[in-house]
């Protein structure tokens, strides 16, 4: 018998998001926008401990005040998983999910789907997995904003871009595009082994850090799901959360 893995989900918070600065903390509907995804993230019950993980006072006092979970970062942090890395390193746990601060509303059955991979045939090969979600429309996948993936005939990812890819050279060819969703699972190794790691090349050009552990040669198995995120990386996207709370709530 299988020796039952800890799971911990882990909420990276900044403050000082580039396009909505402080959104983190705007109003949705009646509790700020963090503690609505970490009683998101809470409710799915499938985690042994729910985290945030910030360097922002704000938010740190905030989430002691409505009763989470919190870890204040000592250092500043390029990406998601250096703050990670850094907040997990004394825990004792074997898989920690990346749950986006500005996706308040979490897909229960995704995240199952996800963290069913480590109890697979090849789960000892696979160092992170995470989501994608198919791509038709031609604007969504031309957008750069869209991170697409590329996987190998067993699912593990073999490249990602803000480009389209694979580029459709032949034009008959059926091609399936999939849009890569930020939320992950790590081993714990696996993270600690990235803050260790200095950026390459195709990091850099492409700013996407989950290519740095393919650079490096970990395995990323994705996973895909059907799950239509909302994140609020704008004032209109939290007026769009706002109606999707409220119409769920009327329902």
């Amino acid at each position: 018998m299988k020796e039952k893995l800890k799971i911990i989900a882990m909420i990276p918070a900044r403050y000082d998001a580039s396009r909505f600065p402080g959104k983190l903390m705007e109003d949705l509907n009646g509790k700020p926008v963090i503690q609505r995804t970490y009683e998101a993230a809470k409710n799915t019950g499938l985690f042994d401990e729910v985290y945030i993980v910030t360097d922002s006072d704000k938010i740190f006092d905030t989430a002691i005040a409505f009763g989470g979970k919190v870890i204040k970062s000592k250092e500043e942090h390029d990406c998601g998983s250096d703050r990670l890395a850094e907040a997990v390193h004394d825990i004792d746990v074997d898989i920690v999910v990346n749950v986006q601060g500005d996706e308040p509303f979490i897909d229960k059955n995704s995240l199952i789907r996800l963290l069913n991979v480590f109890a697979e045939d090849d789960a000892a090969s696979i160092d992170l997995a995470s989501l994608k979600v198919g791509l038709e429309d031609s604007d969504e996948i031309t957008n750069p904003n869209n991170v697409k993936v590329i996987t190998d005939n067993n699912g593990y990812a073999l490249y990602f871009s803000r480009f389209p890819i694979p580029y459709p050279r032949n034009t008959e060819a059926k091609v399936m595009y999939y849009k890569h969703i930020g939320i992950y699972a790590f081993r714990k190794q696996a993270l600690l082994d990235f803050r260790n790691l200095p950026m390459l090349q195709l990091e850099n050009a492409e700013k996407i850090e989950c290519i740095r552990y393919l650079e490096y040669g970990k395995n990323i198995k994705m996973v895909e799901t059907e799950m239509q995120t909302i994140g609020i990386d704008t004032p209109e996207d939290l007026d769009k959360a706002r109606s999707y709370l409220k119409n769920d709530n009327d329902q």
